[in-house]
């Protein structure tokens, strides 16, 4: 646990069933501008760009799901459409790289789509052109390199690291998601290919019956990935330029149910946060010996999200961006939130 900082005392949770709040900071019910507030992963496309053109800054990789809001992979908010997450699936990973057609081919349509664009943008009234430009780039940059179908191709990854990793299991679990360990292997894969942001959903966690026995399935897979993944980004030099965080919405009832369940339990919950520079080998806050209430240190998702930007760069005290609007837009609620200082 020397690379993890475990944090027990979680607090300002809805209740309800969606990522949102683990994706932006933001509750649904906050107050929120038009358009809604942005995803860190969208922020960070909209304040750095892409590292390189052949790779979108934010990749999301949960899957379609039976409860979709499992499958939340981040919203770009008021940011617009050019800042949403890439989200590859099995069916377009064929459409990543060029199928029967030449560079010099590709680039014939790209001047004929060009000379279209420029039409329908002196047409176009709602700015929804600027957007399907940012999509025709990113477009054009992935289908003339490789080097994101590669990343996403675990075939070129080392076998012995896989199984390091663990295989996990490629079949949504009921209607959340999958146990697909290998997706946070191909999530250091895309961050080493120069993605700034890799969002993924695990297994399906709203355990209100066999608690114990949905457990022993489900966290020995977790616990593997999650360990591997950062003793990965050791390995090569990139722990403390990424950050790893993994959460949920809220916790369980301390009570077991009639149906040897949890249920929801919006009162206290908590998360596990890896490198990014951070003074790791620490526990933060603690809760009740029944694990009701936050008893240390409450931390509320917004100071998280203060520490997540400035691991990042991102000073929350001054960084704005325009709402659709055109009003500026703090990141979180800077008059009542810090990063956490006990993280350096």
């Amino acid at each position: 646990m020397q690379k993890f900082v475990p944090i027990r005392s979680i607090v300002g949770c809805d209740g309800d069933h969606y990522a949102y709040q683990c994706l932006t900071g933001w509750r649904k019910r906050d107050r929120q501008p038009g358009g809604g507030f942005p995803s860190l992963g969208s922020v960070l496309s909209k304040a750095y760009g892409p590292v390189d053109p052949a790779v979108p800054p934010f990749v999301g990789l949960s899957p379609r799901m039976g409860h979709m809001p499992w499958a939340d992979n981040g919203v770009p908010g008021f940011l617009g459409v050019a800042h949403a997450p890439f989200t590859p699936n099995a069916e377009g990973k064929d459409d990543l790289v060029l199928n029967g057609i030449t560079l010099d081919r590709l680039d014939d349509r790209r001047s004929v789509l060009n000379s279209l664009d420029r039409l329908r943008r002196e047409c176009d009234i709602t700015g929804q052109i600027n957007g399907a430009d940012a999509f025709t780039q990113q477009a054009f940059g992935v289908l003339t390199s490789s080097k994101l179908a590669d990343a996403l191709n675990l075939d070129k990854e080392d076998q012995a690291l896989r199984d390091r990793y663990g295989r996990g299991v490629n079949q949504l679990r009921d209607d959340g998601g999958p146990r697909l360990v290998d997706n946070f292997l191909i999530a250091r894969r895309l961050i080493s290919a120069g993605a700034r942001c890799v969002t993924l959903a695990f297994s399906r966690w709203d355990w209100h019956g066999a608690n114990f026995k949905q457990g022993r399935e489900d966290m020995p897979l977790l616990d593997s990935g999650v360990a591997t993944l950062v003793e990965d980004l050791e390995n090569r030099g990139m722990l403390n330029d990424v950050t790893v965080i993994v959460w949920g919405e809220f916790g369980r009832t301390p009570k077991i149910n009639k149906d040897a369940g949890r249920d929801h339990w919006p009162q206290v919950s908590c998360a596990l946060m890896a490198g990014g520079g951070m003074k790791t080998g620490q526990v933060i806050g603690a809760t009740n010996r029944l694990g009701e209430f936050a008893t240390d240190r409450p931390v509320h998702f917004q100071e998280v999200f203060a520490t997540l930007y400035k691991n990042l760069g991102i000073n929350v005290d001054h960084m704005t961006l325009r709402d659709l609007q055109g009003r500026p837009q703090f990141l979180i609620d800077q008059n009542k939130y810090r990063p956490l200082p006990e993280l350096g």
